[in-house]
Formats: C-alpha cells, sequence, structure tokens
C-alpha cells in the first residue's frame, strides 16, 4: 500500500477514526504558542517572530513541552504582530523578535504575564490579559474567523481536529441532494460577494438547468478598497472553503469547481494549493469521495488584477482564457455560464458558511441576524479608527456598535464624519445614521451597499 493509498479515507468510518485518533494524540492542556501568520502581521514582521520562535523551542529542546502553531489572520490587524498562548488565551501585541526568549521564559515555563505587551485600551487606559475580554473580540460573534486562530491552514489534521469535513460526509451519506438546497434555502444564506442573492435560490436554479456538465466556482478576487475578508478565510481555512464547495457540487450536479484568486494573494495561493493537494490524497477530493460514488475535483486560476473580474461574467471569461469582460445580464450564469454550461458562483465567505449550515442546521443559523439578512458578516474596518482590523459580527448589530464598541472609536480625539460603505458602488453614511443596523437591506434605504465587506471610517477631517 502506497503512502497515499494510507491517508485515503474510503467511508466517513474512517474519516472519524482519524479524528479520534488526532485528538488522542493531542493535549488540550499543553502550552501552545499560536502566531498569526496572515498577511497583515507577515508585513509588521512576523515571519522574523515565527523563525524566532522555532529557534528558541529547538534551542531549549522544548518541542516535548509546548505546542507552536502558525496560523491564518486573528482579526486585530493593528496590533500585529500577534501572539497567543493556549490554553490560557493570554493575548501579546506588537511582538518582536527580541520578545520571543522572555516569552518562552516567562509565560511558557513560568506561567507568568508580561504585562508590556498586552493590549492596553486607548480610551480606558485598561490592560487586558485574556484575548476574549478584550472588547474588540467581545462583541464578535466569529462563526468563521474563529477557527483561523485554532488551525494551522497547511495541515488538514488540525482542520479534521476541529470537526472538518464532517458536514461533508452528512451530505454525501446522509441527505439528497434536494435536502441540502433545501436546508440552505431555509437557513436564509444570503451571497456575501456584494449582490445579497439568495443562496439557495441560485443553486435550485443551478442544478434545475438543462445540460450534464455544471461547474462550482469560488470567487476569491475581491478588489473594493481596504477589503481582505475572503483572503484571510482563504490564508487562514481554505478547507472550509474546499468543504462548503463540495457540498454545493453535490447539491447541483457538477463535477468539477474553479478556485479564482487574486494573484496578489500570494499566502492565500500557497495555502489553499496545499490544501486541494491534501484533500486529495485523503480522499475528500476526486473521485468516489468517503466512498459515496460523488466524484469532484477542484483546479485553482489566478486573477490578473482586473478590478472588473470580481464581476461573475467577467470572472468566467477570465477562466476561459479571454479578456474579463462583464457579459449581457439577461443571460443568467447559472443556466450559461462558463464554457455555456450552468454555473454557479459564489464567494469565499458565502462558501465558508456552508458546512456550518449543513451541521448545524438551518434553524440554527437563521436565529442569528435580522428577518432579512441570515447569520453573521465579516467587515475589514479600516481608515481613521482605532481597531484596524477584521470584525465578525451578527447582521442587525449597528454602526456605531462597530466603530466604537469593536473599533475602538475615533484616534487623536476627533470627530467621527462618515464610513464609506460597499466599495465604489457603495456610499458614505454620516453620523446621523450611526444607529442604523448592518444588513443588505437597511443599508441600501440610505443610499449604500453592503457589498462585500469594506468599512472606511473617516473622522472630521475627512481624511482617510
Amino acid at each position: 500500500m502506497t503512502v497515499a493509498q494510507a491517508k485515503k479515507l474510503n467511508m466517513a468510518a474512517n474519516l472519524e477514526a482519524l479524528r479520534e485518533s488526532i485528538l488522542k494524540r493531542r493535549d488540550a492542556q499543553k502550552p501552545c504558542i499560536i502566531v498569526c501568520g496572515g498577511t497583515g502581521c507577515m508585513v509588521s514582521g512576523a515571519d522574523e517572530g515565527i523563525a524566532a520562535f522555532r529557534e528558541e523551542i529547538e534551542r531549549r529542546e522544548l518541542q516535548v513541552k509546548a505546542d507552536f502553531r502558525q496560523t491564518g489572520c486573528h482579526g486585530l490587524c493593528e496590533q500585529g504582530p500577534l501572539v497567543c498562548i493556549d490554553p490560557q488565551r493570554i493575548f501579546y501585541g506588537r511582538v518582536k523578535p527580541a520578545d520571543v526568549p522572555e516569552i518562552v521564559s516567562e509565560t511558557i515555563l513560568g506561567g507568568r504575564v508580561i504585562e508590556r505587551l498586552l493590549y492596553r485600551d486607548d480610551v480606558s487606559g485598561q490592560r487586558f490579559v485574556y484575548k476574549d475580554d478584550m472588547p474588540f473580540y467581545k462583541k464578535q460573534h466569529r462563526l468563521l474567523l474563529a477557527a483561523n486562530e485554532q488551525l494551522d491552514p497547511t495541515n488538514i489534521e488540525d482542520y479534521i481536529a476541529l470537526g472538518g469535513y464532517s458536514a461533508l460526509a452528512k451530505a454525501l451519506l446522509h441527505m439528497k441532494p434536494t435536502q441540502v438546497i433545501d436546508e440552505v434555502t431555509r437557513s436564509g444564506l444570503r451571497g456575501r460577494g456584494g449582490g445579497g442573492f439568495p443562496t439557495g435560490r441560485k443553486w435550485a436554479t443551478t442544478r434545475h438547468a438543462p445540460g450534464d456538465i455544471k461547474y462550482v466556482i469560488c470567487n476569491c478576487d475581491e478588489g473594493d478598497p481596504g477589503a481582505y475578508m475572503d483572503r484571510s478565510l482563504m490564508e487562514g481555512n481554505p478547507h472550509s472553503i474546499l468543504e462548503g464547495m463540495v457540498i454545493g457540487a453535490f447539491a447541483i450536479g457538477a463535477h468539477e469547481g474553479y478556485v479564482y484568486i487574486r494573484n496578489e494573494y500570494p499566502i492565500a495561493l500557497h495555502n489553499v494549493h496545499i490544501a486541494v493537494e491534501q484533500a486529495m490524497e485523503h480522499g475528500l477530493l476526486g473521485n468516489d469521495i468517503l466512498g459515496s460514488g460523488f466524484d469532484f475535483t477542484v483546479k485553482i486560476n489566478r486573477g490578473g488584477g482586473a478590478f472588473v473580474c470580481g464581476e461573475s461574467t467577467a470572472l468566467m471569461a477570465s477562466l476561459e482564457g479571454k479578456v474579463g469582460e462583464p457579459r449581457a445580464k439577461y443571460i443568467h450564469t447559472s443556466e450559461a455560464g462558463l464554457w455555456g454550461h450552468p454555473s454557479n458562483l459564489n464567494n469565499v465567505e458565502t462558501w465558508a458558511n456552508v458546512p456550518l449550515i449543513v451541521n448545524r442546521g438551518a434553524d440554527w443559523f437563521s436565529q442569528i441576524g435580522t428577518k432579512g439578512s441570515k447569520g453573521t458578516k465579516i467587515f475589514s474596518l479600516v481608515g481613521k479608527v482605532r481597531n484596524i482590523g477584521l470584525v465578525e459580527v451578527p447582521m442587525g448589530i449597528t454602526l456605531r456598535e462597530i466603530v466604537f464598541d469593536i473599533g475602538g472609536g475615533i484616534p487623536g480625539g476627533k470627530r467621527f464624519k462618515a464610513v464609506q460603505t460597499g466599495g465604489p458602488s457603495g456610499g458614505c453614511i454620516p453620523e446621523q445614521y450611526l444607529d442604523l443596523p448592518v444588513d443588505f437591506d437597511e443599508l441600501s434605504k440610505v443610499g449604500s451597499m453592503m457589498g462585500s465587506g469594506g468599512l472606511i471610517v473617516m473622522d472630521e477631517d475627512n481624511c482617510m
């Protein structure tokens, strides 16, 4: 038996056996140094800190006493490079390579907190030891982003240990395609790429479109100013997107999928390539997935940096090797998309929600959010705000809560002027609407839109 054959999971029981064996090998109480390896922290010097931690652990021969994990984005980019010490959930910000020996000596070996590395709230002056107590994290509802700090995106075992691919096993082996579509429809999930179209309805239209060849596509070509939600999910948890795509393909009747990623996202490209290879090796992509008889493969395409290719028909034209130009809107891609075949395109965040809905149910998901906008939404909170970063909040939260409670308000004692939402197609929302609930419908009432999730805060100087 080859190594590849040994890894392949031929049935759901094999998947669960692997999950149990991974968990048995791990000690949840063992100290673990978790360093954010997302793009934001890496450009702040996290790569040097990661190397320093690895060297310090090896020098002190601490491999048995402590674990080390490089993860995706934790969210609070303004404090990067970020380090979290589990299981206590101690949070250190702006960590430099010179801080590494002290962290190992004091916190890992001595159990003591290094106060100067703790997050300090600029308004109250309070320092916070634990991540979950920090205002930035406390008011979020991190359904998708929470896993970013719990797994190494290049290690499929980390994802499986968290319950990864159990939704796929449930869908393939215990549900019919129409039942999957019904569950997604009842959940109220709407596309997170900007349009907010009901996901279940799009899936159903593609499934019922005539033709034996159908495609599913993941759009990771976000180009709105200040937006990096999809990049961070793809960097930090690519298997969640792949799992969602396989479930969607099963529901629709597609056997081939594409992940379209901006070429400017090198970490995301690297991590999703590894994820596809690992999923193939484990029988979670390819032929006869988990012994279900269902076949599905994924190809990865790099975008050329054209903003217009974030639009679905332009993206499909690019996949076909043509100039990325939008097509006439009366031609629905769910009926005639990629190479003229029915095609279902969703963005990264939409696909990542699918395994959660299949596992926990439509009723659970639909209890989060507002009447017309269910679940959570990830926003990139940037501009003139103290806590710049990624935030995941329930639909219906107000702009005031996002900007002031989570974001910490405007730095330098300046006054809030407006927040720009929805990218180039959106608008600027002034102070008088700060208590507006944030969802697909309410933002449109004041002349803006949610778009893919960019929030750019402006102060009284009207400067971004």
